[in-house]
């Protein structure tokens, strides 16, 4: 049992507790408030007038896939062969031991939601994980987690180098509608064979991986930066009936109120760094807080290794500076997030009954001065400063 005391707890689901104290047991948060009672034996912790924050989670990132000093051979994240990989699965092209999953645990940053690239229309799985360990199974949060897909530039450049389909926004929407529709009747195939094993469909490892889609278990994952393959995005998602989330959504502050109006859930970013391609002209860090205020929900990544996944909270920041409420960055890389993915019963928020997933700063962390003193993950202290 370890018990954090003389803190600052920020919550992120109530509001801000001053010199209160967190208990944590099991691997979990039990109580927090300004006035818990200790039991004895419990490690105490004295934050020393510190802030408390839950872990931060990145709701879109390539951490551990596309590695860190290495080039081609720490390549993992696009698999350039085929525009159909749902089959891909990102826990077998993870790897823990990459110097920049570390670095995101020392700044506090405690679930990555990490997968394949945009090279494909549909790119494969991503999963939710922890960011302390040596084997990825034992840091599953959750798999799988959504189905990549990809539109505009990327799918474009790539199958256009090869000479075949998709070569065109077209030809990305027709390879994804083919891919969905065939899903759907091999779904209706097993559904009508029932128990008996004769009647149901041949084998095929891509109609498989695509089953959780069509099932709604899982939602569709759409790299989308323009409005109009935003656009393209949920409207295949409707005419299939599925769960969508909007990554990247770089012009989405130009259709936020079209957004607002369904529902939409976007995941911001990155908005730092050069304008390296024409979809991204309209990109700014005004993106979030446009967002948030039309009363979208919305996440904020780093698409790390795009800028690097420990600097999360300093993305936040830099959105605070070009106009969005603190409130709503700090839930953009927190509660929001984690709602996005469908992880909020296990991390996001101190609330107790949660994972004990928290970070202690010196400081604010979404400024540059703020500096992580203490993380813990599912209980355990795994970095001190």
């Amino acid at each position: 049992m370890i018990a954090i005391t003389n803190a600052n707890i920020h919550p992120v689901d109530a509001p801000v507790i001053e010199k209160g104290s967190v208990l944590i047991d099991g691997g979990k948060i039990v109580r927090l408030g300004a006035n818990v009672d200790i039991p004895s034996g419990a490690e105490v912790i004295d934050a020393g007038g510190r802030s408390v924050f839950p872990g931060f989670v990145d709701a879109h990132c390539h951490v551990g896939m596309w590695e860190s000093a290495i080039g081609f051979e720490g390549d993992d994240v696009n698999e350039m062969t085929d525009p159909v990989t749902p089959h891909m699965r990102a826990i077998d092209g993870f790897n823990p031991l990459d110097e920049t999953v570390k670095e995101a645990c020392h700044a506090g940053v405690t679930v990555a939601a990490t997968g394949p690239g945009s090279a494909n229309p549909i790119g494969g799985t991503f999963m939710a994980v922890k960011t302390h360990g040596h084997r990825v199974d034992d840091m599953i949060l959750k798999d799988p987690l959504a189905m990549k897909i990809a539109f505009g530039e990327n799918p474009k450049r790539v199958y256009n180098s090869k000479s075949k389909t998709p070569m065109t926004r077209m030809g990305t929407a027709a390879v994804l509608r083919e891919a969905l529709g065939k899903a759907v009747r091999y779904k209706e195939q097993i559904d009508r064979a029932g128990d008996d094993a004769s009647k149901l469909p041949a084998y095929d490892a891509k109609m498989e991986a695509l089953l959780p889609v069509v099932r709604k278990e899982i939602p569709l994952k759409a790299h989308a930066h323009r409005a109009d393959d935003i656009f393209t995005s949920i409207r295949i998602a409707e005419e299939f009936g599925l769960d969508i989330t909007l990554d990247h959504c770089t012009e989405g502050h130009l259709i936020a109120e079209d957004l607002a109006k369904i529902g939409a859930k976007a995941i911001i970013g990155p908005s730092f760094g050069h304008k390296s391609k024409f979809e991204l002209t309209n990109k700014t860090f005004e993106t979030p807080g446009i967002l948030a205020k039309a009363g979208v929900k919305i996440a904020i990544m780093t698409d790390s290794p795009v800028v690097p996944l420990a600097t999360l909270p300093l993305m936040a920041g830099l959105a605070v500076q070009a106009g969005m409420d603190k409130a709503d960055a700090l839930k953009a890389i927190t509660l929001n997030a984690a709602e996005i993915l469908g992880i909020q019963d296990r991390v996001g928020s101190l609330t107790p009954g949660k994972d004990a997933d928290l970070c202690i700063y010196d400081g604010d962390p979404m400024e540059i001065t703020g500096k992580a003193w203490m993380v813990i993950i599912d209980g355990k202290i795994v970095y001190r400063r």
